[in-house]
């Protein structure tokens, strides 16, 4: 019986010893340390996913269609937000057009009846087939969309666009954009569209960034008056993408396509401080970011003035910028000159449709595979934005928008099968929810 009771005492003492210790050592750890005191000031950092941000792409989230937002002092951290469709990433942006028309509302097909391009080598261009594209049956891509050959200025297929952009978690729109009057060859002017882009976006909690395209005369003065009429005109507009840089500054983003067309010394009198019709430290001062083909423009891009450069392409190796294995260089590039690094990546490309000499350039999407490829790449860049190509340019093959299975008389389109229309959705979501998990980790 007593070689029982020392037993339990000295199980009584050293359970006792060994909570003391517990106490002692739980008082010696720091709030950093996993416990919920915060560090003085880290409580006013935005929470993103259970983690503080300290880097931010988006403002203020929330204000209404039309209304002013709040100043720069009221600026919001946000990385994320929560859609209709789920939670949406403001730093997965994917290009988006509307230069789509049909009978029913544009009194004509409009894109859908794209002309076959001849090849610039006459010889070359002999050997494949001449004219246009006749809609429905037959339209200028290689997949068929589920809303069939739309009319991009039908308010329920802006909604169902938005609906899918927003379940493909991607956070802003790149929208395609030309001057008032202005078009592609192919298409009509459709400037009168952007309001009702930007009230749908917002309904979805989705922005809208600007994809300034080439134009006829289009220069560094042009630009800075496209500039200057987008935001004036939408500035002010909920939906309307602003990037917060590291020094506090909320500033529209732009995508100036085909850049290197007009020289860095011109861009030079619009992007620097010391041009002689500057934007910087004014009221159009903005983040504008250059598109990157081959390597030499990497050295132009810097001295004309911009803040970063993207790829676009989504055919991996078609141009230096396209090619994914130089990825890491070109952001090692933007990282010692202070520019951002913005790769673009797709599911796939053929635009054999409207370009019949082109297979060289087709990259086989093989069920998604091509997609998760590219996506990889771009994560081992550690980017802090990343554009998808595209949503819906369909002649090149390169949207993720819903697709059906079609045949007709004289064609079998591509699908997306075996996988439904939603499979590119699905992995765009996926992704961009591990790209926003990694991130954090590695923006510690």
């Amino acid at each position: 019986m007593a070689r029982l009771r020392r037993k339990a005492c000295i199980a009584l003492f050293l359970f006792t010893l060994f909570i003391f210790g517990a106490m002692m050592g739980l008082r010696t750890l720091k709030p950093t340390d996993g416990f919920s005191d915060l560090s003085p000031g880290v409580e006013l950092l935005p929470m993103i996913g259970g983690k503080m941000d300290r880097r931010s792409v988006s403002r203020d989230a929330y204000a209404a269609p039309g209304e002013a937002q709040p100043g720069a002092s009221k600026t919001k951290a946000v990385l994320s937000n929560s859609g209709p469709e789920g939670t949406i990433f403001y730093d997965v942006h994917i290009f988006y057009y509307t230069w789509y028309g049909n009978p029913n509302l544009d009194g004509k097909y409009i894109h859908w009846d794209h002309i076959l391009v001849p090849h610039w080598d006459i010889k070359v261009a002999s050997s494949y087939p001449r004219g246009r594209h006749m809609p429905p049956e037959d339209i200028g891509s290689s997949f068929y969309p589920e809303l069939n050959p739309y009319s991009s200025r039908d308010p329920d297929v802006l909604e169902s666009h938005m609906e899918q952009i927003g379940a493909s978690a991607a956070g802003v729109l790149v929208l395609s954009w030309y001057p008032p009057g202005f078009a592609d060859d192919n298409g009509e002017p459709t400037e009168d569209l952007v309001p009702s882009v930007l009230d749908a976006a917002y309904r979805h909690n989705l922005k809208v960034a600007f994809h300034i395209q080439t134009y006829r005369e289009r220069n560094d003065q042009s630009v800075h008056d496209n500039i200057k009429y987008i935001i004036d005109r939408y500035g002010d507009h909920g939906a309307f993408f602003k990037y917060t840089t590291n020094t506090g500054k909320s500033l529209p983003l732009f995508y100036i396509y085909d850049s290197y067309l007009t020289p860095p010394e011109s861009w030079s009198e619009f992007l620097t401080p010391t041009g002689a019709h500057s934007v910087r430290d004014s009221a159009y001062d903005s983040i504008f970011i250059a598109l990157i083909v081959e390597e030499r423009h990497k050295h132009d891009i810097l001295a004309g003035g911009f803040d970063g450069m993207y790829t676009y392409f989504a055919s991996n190796g078609f141009s230096f910028g396209s090619s994914h294995q130089n990825w890491k260089a070109i952001k090692a590039f933007c990282d010692g000159n202070n520019l951002i690094f913005i790769p673009s990546v797709g599911p796939g490309y053929i635009d054999t449709s409207i370009r019949p000499w082109n297979n060289h350039n087709m990259r086989n999407r093989v069920n998604g595979r091509y997609f998760e490829t590219a996506q990889q790449a771009a994560l081992n860049a550690r980017p802090e934005i990343v554009t998808i190509t595209s949503f819906n340019e369909w002649h090149e093959g390169t949207q993720i928008e819903r697709a059906m299975p079609k045949k007709t008389v004289t064609r079998v389109y591509m699908d997306y099968q075996p996988h439904g229309p939603d499979h590119y959705l699905e992995l765009t979501r996926r992704w961009a929810e591990q790209f926003n998990k990694e991130k954090q980790q590695w923006l510690m």
